[in-house]
Parts: C-alpha cells; structure tokens; sequence
C-alpha cells in the first residue's frame, strides 16, 4: 500500500488509515461516522480537498461494525465504544492512536481516579472507611460513583445485595448510605421524579454535606471533582474521590509537572495536610505520584487490526494532527473528530497498537464498564417480534450495557404480539411498546399495566391519527371512501383501525345492526382492504367473516422468498404492508386508495427520509390529508386536519411484579431514552433501523416518560373502545 505523502496537513491527518484489500480506490481511506455527522464529514472534504471517504452509519455501534467488516478502515471511539469492539465475536481490531491533551501530553491515561483524604485521618485499610463522611462527584459518574462502587465491592468493603426487588441504582445507593455515615452525592439518582425523590428520601445521609441537602442536585459547590475536595478541605468531609488533574488545581500543582510537586501559587489550601489513600489502605504523600483506583483511558482511533502493518507509518502523522488542531475547524471538529472540549488542547498521541481489551485492562477500566451484572442481576427482557427487532434489541444491549445503563437489556423472541403478551404475562420477558389499541388488550386479556409511554416532538404523550390519499384522487368527504381501497397499521390498532372504525361509525356511513364490525368495514370498502392481524385467532371473534379485509396484503414480499403468501396478513414485519409505514406503502404503491396512519408517517416516508426501493422517490407533496370537514390539507397541517388525537404508545409489563421490580425497568429505560434522544449518534434508538421502521418504538418517539395517571386523550380513547364495543347495542 502506498501513502500519499505531498498532500496537504489537513488531509495527513485523516489519512490516518490505509485501506485494505485489494478493491481500495487509490489514495481513498475510509473513516465511518455516524449518519447525524455525516454532513460535517462531507465539509471536512470538501474544504480541505482531503482525499477522504466519509462512511456514513447509523450510530457508533453500526460504525464499529462497519469496521469489523472492512466497509470503512477506522472510527474515532470513545473506551466504551472500545468496549463493544472487544467483545464482538472473533473481533479484529487495534487501538493505533490516542487524543491527549497539551496540558498532559506524557499522562498515560484521560484521567486518573484517586482517593484524597487528610494526612492525619486514623484509617490503616479501606476497611477503616466504613462511617466516614464521604464526598463525591456526583451520581453515575466514573470517578466519584462507579470507579468506587467498582473497586470496594470488589475488595468486599461495600456490600452490595442480590435482593431481586431492588434495582442495580438503587443496590448502590443503599450500600453507600450503609458504608458511610454522611455524603454529599448529588444528581438525578433516577429519571422518575416521584423515584427520584423516593431514594433521596430513603438515602438522605447521602446528601447531608452538600451545599442545599434538600436539592441534592446540581449546581452545588460540593459537587464535580473540584466539588469534591471543597467538600474535604471546607464542609467536614473525611475523604474525596476526585482526579489527580484537579487535585493539582486544587492545591495550585502546576498542570503537567512531575513529580516531586511544588506549590506555585496560594489557593488556600496546604498540600502537606492531605494525602492519598491507596487502595492496599497506604497513604502517600500528595507531592508524590498519585496511587491511583483506576484510570480512564483517552479516546482514540480505532482501526481494524489488518492495517498493523502499517502502523509505524501512521504514527508519524503525530505533528500533522496537532497543526490541523489549530485550524479551529469547530464542526469537523467536534462532530468527525471527537475533539469535543477545549479543542485548541487536543493532540493526537501516539501509542503502541493494541487490541482495545488490552487497551481498557491497562487503565483497569473493563471492571468499571461491568459492574452491576452477572448472576443474581436480573435484566429487562425486551420482546421481538421479527428478526430485525431482535437485530436493534441486541444492539441495544451492547451499546446501554458499555454506558452504565442498568439493570442491562435483553432480548425474547416470540412469533407474534399475542405470544409476546403470554410470555410477558407467563414471565417469560418483561417489556413490549404497543399502540393504545393493543394496550387495551394486553390490560383486558393478559393483565399487563402500561408503566413507560414514548413522547414525540417537545414531550407530547400523543399523536394525531390521519387519513392519506394521493394528491391526485378524487376523495372530499368520508363518504366518498365509499367502495374505495383501504390500508391498515393492523386490527385492532388504534390509527389503523379502531379509529377509522369509530369515525365512521358516528358518522353513520357504517351502520351498528351491521355485526360484527369487521363485516361492516369490509363491506364499506368494498374494493378490498389490508388489515394485518385479522386473521390471527385471538383477533377473529367467533363469527366474524373479514371477507376482503386480506386481499390487498402481500405477505413477506421483501424476502425474496417463494412463500411470500404464507405470512401475508400476517400483524408483523413479515407482512409488508403491517404498521403505519406498511399502511402507507400500500398506498403509495397504488394497492389501496386511502391509508390510516400516524400524521409522522409521510413525512418519515418521502422525500428522501427512507432509502428502501419503493420509497426513495416519493414526495410528501404528492399525497394529502383528508379531513373530518369534507376538506384536504397537506401532509404537515395535520394539527388541523385529523381524526383524532390518540394516547401514546405505551411499555407494558406485568402486573404480578413488585413496585421495585418496575422501578427497575422504569430506570433502564429513562436512562436508555435520556440518553440516546441527546446522543443519537451512540445509539440510533429512535429510527429507522436496517431499512425497516417502527422496531421496538415509533420512529418518531424523541424519548420516555413514566406513566402517571390517566390523561384526557387517554380519557376519550377509552370512550371510542367503549363505543366500539357496543355493536348493535350489545
């Protein structure tokens, strides 16, 4: 392979990988980022005239396999995507650079996570910390909550339970309170409010010696690492567990100096009454090299590892990465690079190539990334429904896992909805999202509970149910859907079909004496419908004759399969005309003449938003909304062209588990929905995935919130069931 050695700093720097095998374009390298930052990529190019090809995926964790499979040479990576790398079956890759700062070039690792307390402390062994008043950084975070928790339960100081009705959170928060006698730990301790006051209630030593008790929260000046040693040095604290960068601060060490230290300004604070606690319970004098807990390591390149030969090479380019730093290049930057903070620091360092467990194990790091899980950790058992489902569940776990969120994800398959509610009910799995129709018959049927409804746009606990038609039918009024061509999400489903049903029937154009209702719509588009589910035996009561309700239904199409026919109608991803974008695919397909979808559905179809063949050159301008007043709207005023406004989809459970069980679920799926709704390139948790749409949630959910109550949507959506119901007044 030959390197490109007369072009420009900026392009050096990104040609920090040759790519291999022997179909590479001359001079092209491959750097994989996640789709959201693709934009930023494609400017780093073209302003740079770096020979470079941007390899857009769907997130970190699509990048890392991307790399494994040698469709893109590298990816910057954070130590927890190092994590997911390392852990992939027969994985083969290296860690060839680092991103270290100017300020601590020779620092082997980001940070170091130390212990200080002061000189004069009577403790011979960690054991001795039991009733000390600790103070931390905050909750969740590595050095003052995780690297902790991490290493003294494993020296058996902090005495964690395997009491299945509390969740991972709260098993910690329960063995600090018992360890030590006060603490200032401040955050969110859960996404619930009503949790999250619950546990600073029940653990309030835990926040004794933070600045406002009662809060608990951020902004407090006994919070962060700096906090931290506040807390020691001025509010009583007996020890803190910060990083070595801000004990230089704190004690006015200059940044970067070796060892032994000297003060070189006043900060109030004399060195000489502190000192590190070790870890083996020794103490060592600040001015030394710290003894440090754990690390955590910088981030990096990382690369496969079929590239080590040319790893010499790449390492050369040390001083071309920290020319094009200065650029100040803000987007390529931050969004390509990872040079998320203080840009004008970062240096790319180089390092000797090694596999990324190898990589973690050095800093001790592995433990932390894994701790709260293994045997006696129940985990959330997401149930799928199709092959695809269970593809994003288990990306899923990999990429919550690596982040801390716990308990830690897992996943059921099951061969339908039904099967997914009786496993759930059977405790076979925990959790599924279902549309407020498939609520009402996991509540009825399976004695589930809603306990996590998704939201949309700026936190709405709803969404709007629309009628599509194609800008050039004929349509004006209900009536006229009169002998027309239906699409539906599924039987049963709230937008596809239990409120068409209802509109249709308080508009008198399906009559009630008509029984049982499926009848009654089949003979109301009697040009033939698809509506997925209703053959399936818990959804066709005793009598019921859907004549037509199939006939548009195409079955597993996209397979390429000779047995398409045999999952046609069928309520799942196998039948390609199931869920909202299904409805809407029959449609555009020319199948049906009117679609009952979500008012997202178009909009998440058209104009380029989805890749898949039959709808990369439709365009939302070619369909409109056909409204309850006889009249038509573009796609987007569906604010005031719907038929309803409908409750969420909601994550049910079982209702046999304990309120700390569901405590539990609830927390891994706020700090899922927290945190991939700000990070999306992570974890594409809300999307498209693999082509296919609404697997696992709505594409269009922007995050959790936990139920609480009954809202006045909810409200009326029940009064539709009930009227539903009452067929021909029974």
């Amino acid at each position: 392979m030959n390197m490109l050695l007369s072009i420009s700093t900026a392009a050096l720097l990104l040609l920090g990988v040759v790519h291999s095998g022997p179909t590479a374009p001359t001079n092209k390298y491959k750097i994989c980022v996640a789709e959201v930052n693709l934009p930023a990529c494609q400017e780093l190019a073209k302003q740079h005239g770096v020979r470079l090809t941007c390899i857009a995926a769907r997130d970190r964790v699509d990048c890392i396999d991307k790399v494994q499979q040698h469709q893109a040479d590298f990816v910057p990576a954070d130590p927890e995507d190092m994590y997911i790398a390392a852990h992939i079956p027969q994985q083969h890759f290296t860690v060839f650079k680092e991103i270290r700062t100017k300020e601590e070039p020779t620092e082997e690792f980001r940070y170091e996570a130390v212990a200080v307390i002061h000189k004069d402390l009577d403790i011979s062994s960690v054991q001795g910390l039991r009733g000390l008043k600790s103070c931390h950084t905050g909750v969740g975070r590595n050095v003052g909550y995780k690297i902790p928790i991490t290493k003294l339960t494993k020296m058996g100081v902090l005495s964690l339970t395997s009491d299945p009705t509390l969740s991972a959170r709260e098993n910690e928060l329960k063995a600090l309170s018992q360890l030590f006698s006060k603490a200032c730990l401040v955050g969110t301790w859960s996404e619930d409010p009503a949790i999250n006051q619950r546990l600073k209630h029940d653990y309030s030593n835990l926040c004794q010696l933070c600045e406002d008790p009662a809060k608990c929260d951020y902004p407090d000046k006994y919070s962060g690492y700096d906090g931290a040693l506040r807390c020691l040095s001025d509010n009583g604290g007996q020890i803190a567990w910060t990083k070595t960068y801000f004990v230089k601060k704190h004690f006015g060490i200059p940044i970067g100096s070796e060892p032994p230290y000297t003060v070189t300004n006043n900060t109030g604070y004399n060195l000489f009454d502190y000192a590190y606690l070790c870890p083996d319970g020794s103490k060592k004098p600040i001015t030394e090299r710290p003894c440090r807990w754990a690390a955590r390591p910088w981030q990096g390149f990382l690369a496969n590892a079929d590239l080590s030969s040319d790893i010499n090479e790449l390492n050369d380019l040390r001083s071309q990465i920290t020319e094009v730093s200065k650029q100040g290049e803000d987007k390529w930057l931050e969004d390509v690079l990872m040079q998320l903070k203080q840009k004008e620091t970062l240096v790319d360092y180089p390092n000797p190539p090694l596999a990324p467990l190898d990589y973690l194990n050095k800093a001790n790091y592995t433990d932390v990334i894994e701790r709260g899980s293994g045997p006696g950790y129940k985990k959330v058992r997401i149930c799928t429904t199709s092959k695809e489902e269970m593809d994003k569940c288990r990306n899923l776990h990999r990429a919550a896992f690596s982040r801390d969120i716990r308990p830690e994800f897992d996943c059921v398959q099951q061969s339908d909805l039904h099967a997914c509610l009786r496993a759930i009910k059977e405790d076979g799995a925990d959790i599924i999202s279902l549309d407020a129709g498939e609520l009402h018959i996991a509540q009825t049927e399976y004695n589930l509970k809603p306990i996590v409804t998704e939201v949309y746009g700026d936190h709405d606990a709803l969404y709007y149910s629309v009628a599509v038609v194609k800008k050039s039918s004929s349509y004006k009024s209900l009536a006229d859907l009169r002998g027309a061509k239906s699409c539906h999400t599924g039987y049963g489903r709230t937008a596809g079909w239990n409120i068409p049903l209802y509109t249709l029937l308080t508009q008198k154009l399906v009559p009630d004496t008509t029984c049982p209702h499926a009848k009654a719509m089949s003979e109301f588009f009697s040009g033939g419908s698809c509506v997925p589910g209703i053959l399936q035996t818990e959804n066709n009561p005793k009598g019921e004759n859907p004549s037509k309700l199939c006939d548009l239904c195409v079955g597993d199409v996209d397979s390429g399969s000779s047995d398409a026919q045999k999952t046609k109608c069928e309520a799942g991803a196998k039948e390609a005309y199931f869920g909202y974008t299904g409805a809407f695919r029959c449609l555009a397909s020319g199948s049906g003449d009117v679609a009952f979808v979500q008012h997202t559905t178009v909009l998440e179809n058209t104009d380029g938003k989805n890749p898949a063949s039959w709808a990369a050159n439709l365009k939302s301008s070619d369909y409109e909304l056909l409204c309850l007043d006889g009249t038509r709207k573009p796609v987007d005023q569906y604010v005031s062209c719907h038929w309803a406004q409908v409750p969420a989809h909601k994550i049910v459970t079982s209702k046999t588990k304990s309120s700390n069980e569901i405590d539990a679920i609830r927390h891994a799926l706020l700090a899922a929905g927290n945190m991939y709704s700000r990070r999306p390139e992570l974890f594409h948790l809300f999307g498209s995935y693999e082509g296919k749409q609404d697997l696992l949630f709505k594409n269009s959910a922007t995050g959790f919130q936990s139920v609480n109550g009954t809202t006045p949507v909810e409200e009326h959506y029940i009064e539709i069931l009930d009227r539903i119901k009452k067929c021909g007044g029974q």
